[in-house]
């Protein structure tokens, strides 16, 4: 492991990666009651599984912060 310290994006992917972690478990949540034929959930649990393509996002963006980061680093020590 490097000892270079974290990157800006790196709160974002895991931020992001427990987000979307609560996201999809809300999506099974709100569907298992369907599969089941049982009484469905209010539209709130649905709205829940939005939080899915949030995470997603959220991770993404991090990444390209990263990736900004070590393009800057690496142009950086090329230029000196």
């Amino acid at each position: 492991m490097s000892s270079q310290s974290a990157d800006p994006g790196d709160v974002y992917v895991k931020a992001g990666t427990i987000v979307f972690g609560l996201g999809a478990l809300a999506t099974l949540v709100t569907f298992v009651p369907l599969f089941l034929h049982l009484t469905p959930l209010p539209t709130a649990a649905y709205w829940l599984s939005m939080l899915m393509p949030a995470g997603f996002l959220a991770a993404l963006t991090g990444l390209f912060l990263n990736a900004r980061a070590q393009r800057r680093r690496v142009e950086a020590s090329g230029a000196s």
